[in-house]
């Protein structure tokens, strides 16, 4: 995620962190930020209602699902910090219950990044459960990656659990394809759909990487003065591109055909120029404040409030939750483009670069922009992506590129067609054509967590967070640890 201040086009140096994890963000701010009914609003997420089995009318607010969002670090203020987000807009009190695996390991930045995604999940459906799972913070990124995980299994075997948002992400290594399982349903559970920030500095992350991820992107979202939607440009800054290991997805072999995963699936407001409001209170301190937040963390938790309300209507007509790779993704990768806003592309002024980036992330006659570049991750979180800029096949239908997938939610026909969809298909993936893809390792089957996490088998790159803050012209990363990146808010 990212705050943002006036200064915020300057584009600071950044120190490098001592490693974990990066969020993205800029530090408060007076002017304000887009409101819950703003967004509600531009996205058309305001007005469902629903049908139930007696005949009566019921408000579409995600009531009756549990949506989890995985963070790392204990937030001792999230209950107070979401009541004042609640009172401030007129939303309900939601059912909160947090799952502390972090102990009393605090960090202002993962603090921040919580409120994001605990009050953007609850604006967007009010009614929904919330569980919110704290991962320990670790002193290598195996272990740190490891107990994300581990929260993650917590979340994906709690019961009612329709969707788990994930705001973070990790420079892709070459056995990532082995923790795709921890995004999967587990035997029994009602099925749920994985959802992940795409990452705030133009390249390829993991878990957003995943083919059983719901990969979200960013745009930069203009409001009218009524606040009605005016038109969204691709964030420039918005994650995104091919991935080096995961292999092609059967559902998007109707936008593109390289052969590798290319992400991300759909988009959300992300520039901080655009940002949201958001009310967080720093561990230790007595006095919360309210700030301008921006960065793919937004995007995240807000489809997962989505997915929250398509399964609500779902359940209304006897149909069971969405399973993320088998129907989620396909359902989005099948619906006509009226499901989406379509999004402009945007000039490439980002200085660090997009994984793909190709007119602004876009391929010049629409699909996938392809791209034979990969990103390199630094320890400080932010990429480099080099690419080629050629286009790659297309089919006739839907477009997609690798800055905002296929377009942001066009709220009543998206809901609509997935709460109608019937379309199940299994995964399958194919190899590249062109440039092949390691190929992935058998997957392990994922233990419950004991608390402590099991080592890594493998040492990867350094993961990266999304939150940044800015002071005057210098940009600090919060906290300490290894590189793990949220999107939204860089932050280490």
């Amino acid at each position: 995620m990212r705050t943002r201040r006036s200064v915020l086009r300057v584009r600071p140096l950044c120190d490098q962190l001592d490693s974990r994890c990066l969020l993205s963000g800029y530090s408060p701010v007076s002017s304000s930020g887009y409101t819950p009914a703003q967004i509600a609003l531009a996205y058309g997420l305001n007005a469902f209602t629903f049908t139930s089995s007696t005949g009566s009318t019921v408000k579409g607010d995600g009531s009756g699902e549990t949506i989890a969002v995985i963070e790392m670090d204990n937030d001792p203020n999230i209950q107070s910090d979401l009541k004042t987000f609640d009172a401030k807009y007129g939303l309900p009190d939601p059912t909160l219950t947090v799952v502390n695996q972090a102990g009393k390991q605090t960090d202002a930045g993962w603090a921040l990044e919580e409120s994001l995604d605990v009050e953007w999940a609850h604006a967007i459906a009010p009614a929904a459960n919330i569980l919110v799972v704290e991962a320990a913070p670790a002193n290598s990124q195996t272990q740190e990656l490891q107990n994300l995980l581990n929260a993650v299994n917590t979340a994906r075997n709690t019961a009612g659990v329709v969707a788990i948002s994930m705001s973070w992400g990790f420079n892709e290594m070459a056995n990532e394809s082995s923790y795709d399982s921890y995004f999967t349903t587990p035997s029994g559970h009602t099925p749920i759909t994985f959802i992940a920030a795409s990452g705030d500095n133009g390249t390829v992350e993991y878990p957003s990487a995943s083919p059983n991820v719901l990969s979200v992107g960013g745009t930069s979202l203009n409001l009218d003065s009524a606040g009605t939607y005016v038109s969204e440009t691709a964030w420039t800054a918005s994650g995104g591109g091919y991935s080096r290991f995961e292999p092609e997805p059967s559902f998007q072999r109707t936008v593109q055909q390289t052969g590798t995963r290319s992400t991300p699936d759909v988009a959300f407001d992300a520039d901080p120029n655009s940002g949201v409001e958001v009310y967080s209170t720093a561990p230790g301190s007595s006095q919360g404040s309210w700030q301008v937040v921006g960065g793919t963390s937004v995007g995240a938790p807000a489809w997962a409030g989505i997915i929250a309300i398509v399964d609500q209507g779902r359940a209304l007509s006897g149909k069971s939750s969405l399973d993320g790779p088998t129907q989620t993704l396909p359902a989005l990768y099948a619906a006509p483009s009226t499901t989406f806003h379509a999004v402009s592309s945007s000039s490439p002024d980002f200085p660090y670069g997009n994984d793909g980036f190709s007119f602004g992330g876009f391929a010049p006659f629409g699909g996938f922009s392809y791209a034979v570049g990969y990103g390199y991750g630094f320890g400080f979180g932010f990429g480099f992506g080099y690419g080629s800029g050629s286009s790659g096949g297309t089919t006739s239908g839907a477009t997609a590129n690798t800055a905002t997938g296929l377009g942001s939610p066009n709220g009543s026909s998206l809901v609509n067609d997935l709460v109608s969809s019937t379309l199940t298909t299994p995964l399958s993936t194919s190899g590249s054509s062109g440039s092949t893809p390691t190929a992935p390792t058998a997957p392990t089957q994922p233990t419950k967590p004991t608390g402590h996490g099991s080592k890594h088998p493998a040492k990867h790159g350094h993961a990266t967070k999304h939150t940044v803050t800015v002071h005057g012209r210098k940009l600090v990363a919060q906290g300490k640890g290894t590189t793990v990146k949220r999107s939204g808010v860089d932050r280490q």
